[in-house]
Parts: C-alpha cells; sequence; structure tokens
C-alpha cells in the first residue's frame, strides 16, 4: 500500500525534482517507508511506500521495465500476482523482485492495455511507456483505491495521484472551490459527483481506465458490475460463496508483515476474522456510552471463541471533535459520514502492532445486507394496490401536512427510482436549497445524480436497482473513501476480501429472492457463514458504527463549538446561518433530532477551513 503523485509537463519551466519532492511530502502518510522520483522532459513521477509485500530495496518505486522504457509507480495490492507472475515467466519474461508491482509492467509489455481485466485486486497504478509516448492510467473494479486528475492549471500541467491534497504544492495548480458540489452534498453526506469539491478536479470511475497519448486523453470501462441472476437451488450458491470467500481471505492475507482485522459484533467482520484467525482484532467503542453504543464485548467474545487477541479501545466526544479536522484533512473532501470518527481511531490502534489489517466492507452491497432494501410489512402489503392508485394517493398525500402516515402513503406512490438514491439522505433537498446562499444553490439535482445510473439497468427487479445504484454511489464514494483514508492517515493497509472479483461474479448470478426477502437481508451469505459462525453471529442485525453525536450535539461544550463554526463569518458565504443556528437549537433543546442535519454543515465548514483559510 503506498501513494503517488505525478504530472505531465506544462510549459512553465519549474524545478520538477524539488516540486514533486514537495508533492510528495503531503502523502507521506500513505508511504513512510521510502520514496523515489523519476522525471524527465515530459513527465514527473513521485511514490511514497509502504512496504508489504518483497520488502528489500529492489522492489521500491517508481520501478522500470529491464530496457528502462516502462516507468510504474502503483498504489495497492494485486492479489493473484503469483499466478500471473508464473504465466508471464513460462513466456520469457525474467523477474528482479518478488514484488507484485513488476508483474504489472510486464504484464502491460505483453497484453498492452487490455491486462488490467486480468488483475484481481485493489488498485491505482500509471504506466509511462515512454516509446508510445503514452500514459496508462487505471483504478480497480470497486474503487477501493483512490485516483484522482485534472488540469486545472494555469499552464497546461496535467496531474494526478492519490490524493488531491498533493496536487496543492505544484506552482501550477489552480484551487477553487467547486460551487456545484455542495448543494448535493448535504443530502447525500458525501460527494457523489465524479468532479469533486476542488472545481476541475475529477475521481477516475472505478473499473475504468485512462490512456493519455498524443495530448488526447481516452477514459474507457472494462469491467461492469450488473447482476445476472441465474436461477440453481440456494444450497448451490451456499456452497460457492463458502468457496470462494475462504479463498479471497487466503488471497487477502499474503503478505511480508503481520496482518490483523477489524472485528465489530456484525455478521460481516465476523466472518472475515473467523476465515483468517490472525493473531489479533481490533474493536472500538464510545466511553460514557458503553451500553448505547458499544459492540467491543461481543467482539471480545467472538475473539474469544476463535483464540484471538482482542484488541479494545473507548473513543470520548473530545477526542473526535479535537480529530475532525485532521480527519477531514485526510479526507481530501468533505464527509459527514459519523462512522469515519472510529474508524480513525481503530486504525491508529491496529497500526500500533500490525501494517495490513481485513475488513468487512462490501458484503452489503454486493449480498443485499442493508435494511432499505427491504420493505416493512406495512409496505409489502399496501404494495399490493395497484400503482395507479398508489400514486393517485401520493399527490394527495404531498399536499397534506407533513407526518409518519403521509410519509408512507408518499413512498408508497413512488418509484424505486423515485424514493432511493442511497443509505444516506441527510438534509431534505428542499431544506438544503433554502439553507443555501444563492450562488450554492445550483448545483445537480439529486436526481439527476441517480437516474443516470439507473439508466443503465432499466429492466432489474428493484432490490438488484439498489444495490446497483450503492454499487456506484455509495460504495466508492463514501464506504470505501474512508476505509482507504483513514486507514493510510496511519500508514496501514486495509483490505477488504468480500470486494474481491471473483466474490462479485459469484454475487452477480445470485437472484435477489436468495439475497433479500420478506424476512431477512444478507439471506444467502447468512447461511453459507454457518459452517464457520455461531447461528447468534450468523443471524446478527446489522448495526453499523454508531455513534452518541445526538447526545454530544446537547452538551453544552460541543453545541457552543458548533455555533461558533455557524457563526464564523466565513460561513455567510455559504448558508443561511440564522436557520443554521435555529437548527442546532432545536436540537440542543431536544424539540427536534437535527444532529445529521448540524453535522454535515459542521464538517463542510471544518474542512472549508482547513483547506481554504487556514492552509
Amino acid at each position: 500500500m503506498c501513494g503517488f503523485i505525478g504530472y505531465i509537463n506544462g510549459t512553465t519551466k519549474i524545478d520538477h525534482e524539488q516540486t514533486i519532492e514537495n508533492m510528495m511530502n503531503t502523502i507521506i502518510h500513505r508511504g513512510p517507508d521510502s520514496g523515489g522520483i523519476y522525471t524527465d522532459e515530459k513527465v514527473t513521477l513521485g511514490f511514497r511506500r509502504l512496504s508489504i509485500i518483497d520488502l528489500s530495496d529492489v522492489a521500491n518505486q517508481p520501478m522500470y521495465s529491464a530496457d528502462g522504457n516502462i516507468v510504474l509507480v502503483f498504489n495497492g495490492e494485486i492479489f493473484n500476482f503469483q499466478e500471473l507472475r508464473s504465466e508471464l515467466i513460462a513466456k520469457g519474461y525474467t523477474f528482479k523482485t518478488q514484488s507484485d508491482s513488476e508483474v504489472i509492467i510486464y504484464g502491460y509489455v505483453e497484453y498492452g492495455v487490455e491486462f488490467v481485466k486480468q488483475l484481481r485486486g485493489m488498485f491505482a497504478f500509471c504506466i509511462w511507456d515512454k516509446k508510445r509516448d503514452l500514459q496508462f492510467i487505471a483504478r480497480d473494479g470497486f474503487g477501493i483505491k483512490p485516483l484522482y486528475y485534472t488540469n486545472h492549471t494555469y499552464d497546461q500541467t496535467f496531474l494526478f495521484g492519490s490524493e488531491i491534497k498533493a496536487f496543492l504544492p505544484h506552482p501550477a495548480f489552480i484551487k477553487e472551490l467547486n460551487k456545484d458540489a455542495l448543494r448535493p452534498y448535504l443530502t447525500f453526506q458525501y460527494n457523489s459527483m465524479d468532479e469533486t469539491f476542488f472545481k476541475g478536479v475529477y475521481k477516475l470511475p472505478p473499473a475504468h481506465y485512462m490512456i493519455i497519448q498524443n495530448g488526447e486523453m481516452n477514459i474507457v470501462q472494462y469491467w461492469d458490475k450488473k447482476f445476472n441472476a441465474k436461477e440453481a437451488p440456494l444450497e448451490n450458491y451456499v456452497e460457492e460463496i463458502r468457496k470462494t470467500m475462504k479463498d479471497a481471505v487466503a488471497a487477502h492475507q499474503i503478505s511480508d508483515v503481520k496482518v490483523g482485522s477489524f472485528l465489530s459484533g456484525g455478521i460481516d467482520s465476523s466472518y472475515i476474522t473467523t476465515l483468517l484467525r490472525p493473531h489479533k482484532s481490533f474493536s472500538v467503542g464510545f466511553s460514557e456510552y458503553e451500553t448505547m453504543f458499544n459492540e467491543t464485548n461481543l467482539a471480545k467474545e467472538l475473539s474469544d471463541t476463535i483464540d484471538v487477541q482482542n484488541e479494545r479501545k473507548y473513543i470520548s466526544a473530545e477526542e473526535c471533535f479535537e480529530a475532525l479536522p485532521k480527519i477531514q484533512w485526510h479526507m481530501d473532501e468533505p464527509q459527514s459520514n459519523l462512522s469515519s470518527l472510529p474508524l480513525y481511531f481503530l486504525s491508529e490502534l491496529a497500526a500500533k502492532d500490525v501494517t495490513v489489517v481485513l475488513s468487512g466492507e462490501g458484503a452489503d452491497e454486493i449480498f443485499g445486507g442493508y435494511s432499505w432494501y427491504k420493505n416493512s410489512n406495512k409496505m409489502q402489503q399496501y404494495e399490493k394496490v395497484p400503482f395507479g392508485v398508489r400514486k393517485a394517493v401520493r399527490g394527495v398525500a404531498e399536499r397534506l401536512p407533513k407526518n409518519q402516515y403521509t410519509h408512507f402513503l408518499v413512498k408508497g406512490g413512488k418509484t424505486v427510482e423515485e424514493r432511493f438514491i442511497g443509505h444516506a439522505i441527510v438534509w431534505d433537498e428542499d431544506d438544503a436549497i433554502k439553507v443555501l446562499t444563492s450562488d450554492y444553490q445550483h448545483g445537480p439535482s439529486v436526481q439527476s445524480i441517480t437516474q443516470r445510473i439507473y439508466d443503465e439497468i432499466p429492466g432489474d427487479d428493484d432490490v438488484t436497482k439498489m444495490q446497483y445504484l450503492d454499487l456506484h454511489l455509495w460504495m466508492p464514494g463514501d464506504i470505501l473513501l474512508k476505509a482507504d483514508k483513514m486507514s493510510m492517515a496511519h500508514s496501514l493497509e486495509l483490505r477488504v476480501p468480500f470486494l474481491d472479483k471473483e466474490v462479485m461474479e459469484v454475487a452477480k448470478k445470485i437472484p435477489s429472492k436468495y439475497r433479500v426477502n420478506n424476512n431477512e437481508t444478507k439471506y444467502v451469505l447468512r447461511q453459507a457463514s454457518y459452517e464457520e459462525l455461531p447461528e447468534e453471529w450468523a443471524q446478527r442485525p446489522k448495526l453499523g458504527f454508531p455513534v452518541p453525536l445526538r447526545h454530544w450535539l446537547r452538551e453544552e461544550k460541543y453545541y457552543n463549538l458548533v455555533k461558533e463554526m455557524f457563526t464564523a463569518d466565513f460561513a455567510k458565504e455559504f448558508f443561511d446561518t440564522t436557520q443554521l443556528v435555529h437548527y442546532l437549537d432545536e436540537h440542543y433543546e431536544g424539540k427536534a433530532n437535527r444532529c445529521r442535519y448540524v453535522w454535515t454543515v459542521y464538517v463542510f465548514l471544518v474542512w472549508y477551513k482547513r483547506f481554504f483559510i487556514t492552509i
């Protein structure tokens, strides 16, 4: 696990070695073990290394082909590299290292850009092919590893790399806020667009590669995650999952350094930990709220059962608020998912003992684990009423005062495309527009962002549509972003075996009735886990990473801290601050639960202050 930064040289004459050194220093947390630079008249590359496989200096990057014509910088791990290496050796290639990086070089030499389709792993990389004057930049199929790019510069410099903050030291980079990003952020709690909060800076989409040659850029999708259900007995899928998950965990534990696991009380991390049997597992809870927001006892109980040492930490509100500016700095863009807080401290805890951890991200998206994929019993009954009737009732309900009954009737009269935008509906979109100043009201609508994804799968059932949307928005934009940024903040490599290419190929075939039914989510995965887990763990409902924010914001200390930010002069650029304070007061006085409204705005202001005011 590492980080890289690079650029195609612009027209301005600068000291490229010093510039790339300055850029590399901003991401030293991603690779504290060593650094390397390559520069020529066209391209400059910088690399920071966290040594995981082949710890020798010969495996340092940038890495070169034997003839020196191919230069590689690569962040991630290729879990089938040994198999690919053997195939390339059989074709006559000679390797000087035991690393997966060198496999990418000679795989490209042999097969060209199509070689990316053979990779099983988490990765972002750039190959500079000197002879062809070609840059080949690629990102893994799920978006586990980040990759940003921009030509928003003064002199036609083209920048790319693992983190946006690494662009800031380049003298040609134009640092400018993307005004269109704030409106949808308030609803989603993360940036759901390809363009980031920095104007002109984009994320390369998962499962895509980019070719830059002769001054032209071409972006190509090389893999898709569309479900293609095939009818077969449930037992067939249970056995396939068991076999594939064992194989995936075995592949994901390949390392020349110590490997541990994150462990909560839920099925996903429990299944991974039980298959892995690491020396240590790691868990966090919240001090003063142990009885309400604590899964560490469950994690300790499972660890004892399988004879794994469990390390635990309890986090305070003071620690979370104090760390928030640093968390948002590492995140690069504002992201108000509350689970980022415990994940930051969990990564800090694990990094004291291990360099690699396995975690359970991805199981919910590919196997159907979220509660919102399953309608309530009442909604299941109501959906037996013809849709045309329900749509008419919705029209009436929308004109009535808002309450739980009208909400039910409105929801029941909407298609899945109209009502489901993913997990995080924080701000009601109308409320978001009203609280924003005029310059920030014109970003894309929530539905315009989701509809382009729904349009790819018009004939799928509702459960599959929701999963597909989450796989393309929620997972890369929120879940995997925080997993990467919070772990790498502590120089810790986080691996996610559920998001293995082979596991996804199994999941694609499973009919939705085996993923989500009237009684359970993640049904087929639970059945598969019985072989490894006690039934009470296999059946445990998803809790997520609960954080006692609503209680903290009713304490005077944190109320005043947030109010100070809401009433700061710079906040008036973006928001109706009187309305913000009104929401904050409502929550503080217990009149309404406004904690997510408050927190999402507060996080944005903390992020903006860190990047645009105090940097």
